[in-house]
């Protein structure tokens, strides 16, 4: 087994994934903050924070949102079933989907839906005119099946071993 400072296949060494752990579980923490949370000099973890920056590793830096706080309490996963598969409709249905106002993430999957598509609105109403209108609307769209999502937790993540 390599030692814990040796890159792994991913290029990713254990002050990599320090960093990484940290800046997850806080975005907005400042560079001395950091590199004193993963033992670095200061410039040596800017340095390093660049790194992972600049080869893609760290895609960008978000804010968590409380989304019953914005007034879209209601989530849901909408699944969507195409009737035609040709690479223009589902690129443009992709495009149009994430474009949805309320829209979380989109999903292109395999298996008998073509999208999943996480969505957060003010209420039961809203839910049914989004499907309605940004959906079911598309005429490369032949079903639809909706799952309310009641609680949603944080997964581990991708840092920890496999």
């Amino acid at each position: 087994m390599p030692s814990p400072s040796k890159k792994s296949q991913a290029g990713l060494d254990s002050t990599d994934r320090a960093i990484l752990a940290a800046l997850i579980e806080d975005g907005r923490m400042t560079n001395s903050a950091l590199a004193a949370r993963v033992g670095l000099a200061e410039s040596t973890c800017a340095y390093r924070v660049r790194a992972l920056r600049e080869s893609g590793v760290v895609a960008d830096i978000s804010a968590r949102i409380d989304l019953a706080a914005v007034g879209r309490p209601i989530q849901a996963v909408v699944q969507v079933q195409l009737a035609s598969h040709s690479r223009t409709h589902i690129d443009a249905l992709f495009d149009r989907l994430a474009g949805i106002p309320g829209a979380l993430s989109v999903v292109h999957v395999a298996g008998d839906n073509d999208f999943h598509v996480h969505v957060a609105v003010a209420s039961p109403e809203r839910l049914r005119d989004l499907i309605l209108e940004h959906i079911t609307s598309h005429p490369a769209v032949t079903k639809t099946e909706t799952q309310l999502i009641f609680e949603a937790r944080r997964g581990s993540g991708v840092l920890g071993p496999l």
